[in-house]
């Protein structure tokens, strides 16, 4: 597991702005990635100083294009929502995107894990609330967000360098990834039980 956990670990890293787009397109779609775009941001921004608003802008990109996704299959899917929420959590994130979307969108791309971010952001698509005004939302809490990393990184940078090759932050690196994978099987499996779009449910 090591090597693999290694292995990618140093192919985010070197992949810089890709690696954030990519991670920020998990991170915000079906899947499960929790913190690891925030981790990469944090680790480039602490590295590489010059580069922090071209990262900062990447890892917003990739975030809305996994935002974009969540809502295409929310908008698409009957059911989708409960796919990501259901109950009493279900019911709380109806209510607080009823009343104030644009605040609860904007609250929900800033605070980290556990939070459920993806599961707003599906709420807001399934209850047909525009998707410009829900992608701009997202984007400036991301921006801000992404941003509160960087300027942290830039500041507390050795430090952040030395934790990162430290051997408590494998053993981090190494659950995440295995939440991940599981995470992520788990988000596919329920997603391919039964997502059938609702044109073809009625025909």
């Amino acid at each position: 597991m090591r090597p693999i956990i290694h292995m990618i670990a140093r192919a985010l890293f070197h992949a810089g702005g890709l690696g954030l787009l990519t991670l920020g397109a998990f991170d915000s779609s079906p899947l499960v990635v929790p913190m690891g775009n925030d981790l990469l941001v944090l680790a480039l921004c602490a590295r590489y100083h010059q580069r922090v608003l071209y990262y900062v802008a990447m890892a917003t990109a990739g975030s809305l294009i996994g935002c974009f996704a969540t809502d295409w299959i929310s908008r698409k899917s009957e059911g989708g929502l409960k796919k990501f929420a259901s109950g009493k959590q279900l019911d709380y994130i109806r209510k607080q995107v009823e009343k104030r979307a644009a605040w609860t969108l904007l609250g929900a791309s800033l605070l980290p894990p556990p939070f459920p971010f993806t599961a707003f952001v599906a709420a807001a698509a399934a209850f047909r609330y525009p998707r410009t005004k829900l992608l701009s939302f997202v984007g400036v809490g991301r921006l801000a967000r992404f941003t509160i990393e960087a300027a942290l990184a830039i500041h507390y940078g050795r430090w952040i360098i030395r934790q990162a090759e430290s051997p408590w932050f494998e053993h981090v690196m190494i659950a995440l990834v295995a939440i991940s994978i599981g995470g992520s099987a788990y988000s596919v499996y329920q997603w391919s039980k039964g997502s059938k779009p609702a044109a073809a449910r009625a025909a």
